[in-house]
């Protein structure tokens, strides 16, 4: 049994906390929000990002960082993307020397293109940070529904220790030492997700799906190998898996985001309706950033670029990634003659 402290009370650390509670662990969660923690105390759900998911009288509800970091084995940073760096910051002078913590958000940070966990490394250098990921909705996580999920870290040991804590069997943990390659996967995923809601906005079928998918994991892999990921990572769970159920869900904010955007809200109207944030906006110009420093063409995750922040129509956007020059799908494989 492990005493953990959940950083963030939105629907995945709600989520998290369910699970990680049912795994027979003490399970504290942090927000900054006071009202939400009143609201978790009351209720034991939360009834606006997880409704129907009940929380046992075990979880416990703090708005003290220091009350949900001091004495944990391990810390979960389940805050959303654009918050982590400001979040780490107020933990740096909590956290205990080698205290784990496991970042579970997903995004790159666009003024540094740096990873997630890179930023928490810089914020808090005491810290052991290790990474979760892969395809996971919170709302089936927090029912209980299979799901399998890897985590990262640089020492086995640690990723190891981690595994352990959250493996049951409704939630299975496969491990990798490959940290970047996981979270450039889950960053970049979100991007090509807005990408496939937008072509369902647009009445588009399942071929342009499959092909969004299939090109879309094209582009990721390309760009992650060449900033040093390896090509298995893009291929397993937090690359193609993460992909897949992004781009199919309705549980996908994402997703839901590129729907609205695709039936022709603005970026900022479909941002409001979905009432979460849409990690793939806040990653979509540091990819491009990123294709540029690296020389990498992803011509899907450009065109999501245009259409979010240059008023670009998204029709006119599908129209130039279906007449762009001819290509050969695999460069790599050698004709005969």
């Amino acid at each position: 049994m492990a005493d953990i402290g959940i950083i963030g009370a939105g629907s995945w650390g709600i989520a998290l906390s369910v699970l990680l509670s049912n795994n027979g662990h003490n399970v504290k969660v942090w927000s900054i929000i006071e009202d939400e923690i009143k609201m978790l105390e009351l209720n034991h759900e939360h009834k606006d990002k997880l409704p129907g998911v009940i929380l046992s009288d075990r979880i416990t509800f703090t708005s003290s960082l220091k009350e949900a970091v001091e004495g944990k084995d391990l810390l979960v940073m389940a805050v959303p993307s654009p918050f982590v760096r400001s979040t780490s910051a107020m933990l740096k002078d909590i956290v205990a020397d080698g205290q784990i913590i496991v970042n579970v958000a997903k995004g790159i940070e666009e003024s540094t293109l740096m990873t997630l966990s890179q930023i928490i490394e810089e914020e808090v250098p005491k810290a052991t940070v290790a990474v979760l990921s892969g395809p996971s909705h919170a709302e089936e996580v927090g029912r209980g529904i299979p799901t399998t999920i890897v985590v990262g870290a640089k020492e086995q040991k640690t990723a190891e220790y981690i595994q352990n804590i959250f493996m049951s069997e409704v939630f299975r943990v496969y491990i990798s030492p490959d940290v970047l390659g996981i979270e450039l996967g889950a960053a970049l995923k979100n991007v090509v997700a807005l990408a496939a809601g937008i072509a369902d906005g647009l009445g588009y079928g399942d071929n342009t799906k499959a092909a969004l998918i299939t090109r879309g994991i094209a582009e990721i892999a390309r760009l992650g190998m060449k900033m040093g990921g390896k090509f298995e990572t893009f291929c397993g769970l937090s690359g193609i898996g993460d992909l897949i159920v992004t781009c199919a869900s309705m549980h996908s904010r994402n997703r839901r985001a590129g729907i609205l955007i695709g039936q022709g809200k603005t970026m900022d109207e479909a941002m409001k309706e979905v009432k979460m944030v849409v990690e793939g906006v806040y990653s979509a110009k540091a990819a491009l950033r990123l294709a540029k420093k690296y020389d990498v063409q992803i011509p899907i995750i450009e065109q999501v670029n245009q259409v979010l922040f240059e008023n670009k129509p998204a029709s006119e956007a599908m129209k130039d990634l279906m007449t762009r020059d001819k290509k050969i799908e695999n460069a790599d494989i050698p004709w005969e003659s």
